[in-house]
């Protein structure tokens, strides 16, 4: 028998990691990558579609409807800039869109906080509300939702708009920042009430801090939403100078019924802030809905 030098396991160790480590990786089926690919495609496509058909002529479409810009026109996209309709319909998108973020972000975190950190009597079916609220879209209630905008007297006005936006982005916010909220260990709650912070004190420098992941993911499906919005202001608004980008797309297709390339200048600007913004922040909204609060 022949004996094993000590060095010689150390060694022999490292060789073994060293051969784990070398390992190549996995792919995966190629079946999934092309499925993948497919669905991106289809995806991606329409909005090339329009981005590009913005800088062509109406020739070019006609001739060539999946053709390249054969010269590239600027023409359209200065022509919609140039005009203040857009910049008054982007102005009135931006103070929904903002507005309807800071309420849906503000009173579902103190919402959630309730229903997170306290017991009371009727818990459960409060938050049971909150999340049969997913199963009524706005569309639904349309009708219903005109008539108590119209009896406040807020028909043709932005909060009109965003009253109601608010109201149905609840439901969403409240089932997303809850968990978030949950799991905020006690013991940092007992700490601070031992420190001497009030409750109020504890929600703004522990509580936001710790659940900033969920509460900027919710922002951006609140701000998304309300960017993309049409069937209500299409109820709600009535004069152009109130209409948001979307009642404007409408508007301007049909004015501009002849001038496709124009059409989709408008279109392709219209859509740009919500794509640039949720391409910014896509894994915000990832790690948002998978992430969890450690203790």
């Amino acid at each position: 028998m022949s004996a094993t030098s000590p060095l010689s396991l150390p060694r022999r160790r490292d060789r073994d990691r060293g051969g784990a480590q070398e390992q190549p990786l996995k792919w995966g089926s190629p079946f999934t990558y092309f499925v993948s690919l497919l669905f991106i495609g289809a995806c991606l496509a329409p909005v090339l579609y329009i981005v590009i058909g913005g800088f062509r002529t109406n020739a070019q479409i006609t001739t060539s409807p999946a053709g390249l810009p054969s010269p590239w026109v600027l023409g359209n996209y200065t022509g919609v800039l140039s005009s203040t309709t857009f910049w008054g319909e982007f102005a009135n998108s931006v103070i929904v869109a903002l507005a309807c973020t800071v309420g849906i972000v503000v009173l579902g975190l103190m919402v959630s906080f309730v229903l997170a950190r306290y017991d009371f009597r009727l818990k459960g079916a409060m938050y049971s509300l909150f999340a049969a609220g997913l199963m009524f879209p706005m569309v639904i209630a349309i009708t219903p939702l005109y008539i108590v905008v119209k009896d406040l007297g807020l028909v043709d006005n932005l909060l009109g708009v965003i009253i109601p936006e608010i109201a149905f982005g609840l439901p969403t916010t409240v089932i997303i920042l809850v968990p978030f909220l949950q799991a905020i260990p006690k013991e940092i709650e007992e700490a601070a009430s031992i420190d001497g912070t009030s409750r109020l004190g504890f929600f703004f420098r522990m509580v936001v801090p710790l659940s900033m992941p969920g509460v900027v993911t919710v922002g951006i499906l609140a701000f998304i939403g309300s960017w993309n919005n049409y069937v209500l202001p299409l109820y709600i608004l009535n004069s152009q100078a109130n209409f948001t980008l979307p009642l404007g797309v409408q508007m301007f297709s049909s004015q501009y019924s002849a001038d496709t390339a124009k059409v989709l200048a408008f279109t392709s600007l219209a859509m740009l802030p919500a794509l640039v913004f949720f391409s910014l922040f896509q894994k915000r909204i990832v790690g948002g809905l998978t992430g969890a609060v450690k203790g």
